[in-house]
């Protein structure tokens, strides 16, 4: 039996020297820029809506159930016409929906967690506050479908805007800026509470309070003294009056100012808090 040699192959082990010599070869990919990693998370935010389309329920349905329920029920009792009074309701009622939705920001970070997603994104040679700051800008589409929404049902009921386009427009950007800064609110307690509904009650039971301890459904003037002082200092109240102030063409510019304020505030203490609780977590 004939017996056939195969050919020598040399299966040695690269040497170490030769290895590293091939690793240093190789250029790295360039680590993403802050902005960059925000956005891909933010993109991250709107690809589970396109997964999970039932996510927009709270900001299509619910909104013109809100608006057409207070608008029927309560319109004729408070302003003598549904019509009336929903020239004064609407932009109060597109306020208060996009602000409620801001706490669903909260429950989708504590839903990673629970996941073990976060510790993943904290082995990520990344811009730390990037997942964070992926989850808001994420969430500000919702907010402005929200808007768009409720814009569009006031407009079929009958609401009509002296501001026109510009006012409209330059009112839902402030409630997008003002519940951006909001929402950092709700990353804090997703971050520190142990379950997304105790995330939702929580959020709830602040956001209750600030919504109707204010000047959405009706005016301050017809409340007890005591009362309207805390409606007076609600920063709900101050957004308000500076989205209708823009949507009727008068701009109160202390109401949009006090706004602002708030919102950088917002940022600036809860955003660190939420901050310091991620890197800890």
């Amino acid at each position: 039996m004939t017996t056939v040699k195969e050919p020598d192959l040399d299966l040695a082990a690269p040497k170490p020297d030769e290895l590293a010599a091939v690793l240093l070869a190789t250029e790295r990919p360039p680590r993403p820029s802050a902005l960059s990693a925000s956005f891909s998370f933010g993109w991250r935010a709107v690809l589970k809506i396109k997964h999970v389309p039932e996510q927009l329920f709270d900001v299509t349905a619910f909104p013109i159930m809100m608006t057409l329920m207070f608008t029927y029920l309560f319109g004729g009792a408070l302003a003598g016409s549904p019509t009336q009074y929903l020239q004064f309701f609407l932009p109060g009622i597109l306020a208060s929906s996009v602000v409620m939705i801001t706490m669903y920001t909260g429950v989708a970070v504590n839903t990673d967690i629970e996941k073990g997603v976060f510790d993943r994104f904290r082995t990520l040679p990344i811009w730390r506050p990037a997942p964070m700051v992926g989850y808001l800008l994420g969430d500000v589409l919702r907010y402005l479908i929200a808007s768009v929404v409720i814009m569009v049902v006031g407009l079929i009921l009958g609401f009509r805007p002296d501001g026109g386009v510009g006012g409209v427009a330059a009112g839902v950007l402030l409630l997008l800026v003002f519940s951006f800064g909001l929402s950092w609110v709700w990353t804090m307690f997703g971050l520190l509470l142990r379950s997304e509904k105790s995330v939702m009650g929580v959020s709830m039971m602040v956001i209750m309070p600030l919504t109707f301890l204010s000047n959405i459904y009706v005016d301050p003037s017809t409340m007890p003294g005591w009362l309207q002082a805390g409606v007076s200092a609600n920063p709900i109240s101050h957004l308000v009056t500076a989205v209708r102030s823009m949507m009727s063409g008068t701009w109160d510019g202390g109401a949009i100012a006090w706004t602002l304020i708030a919102a950088a505030a917002l940022t600036a203490v809860f955003g660190t808090l939420t901050m310091r609780l991620y890197n800890r977590k």
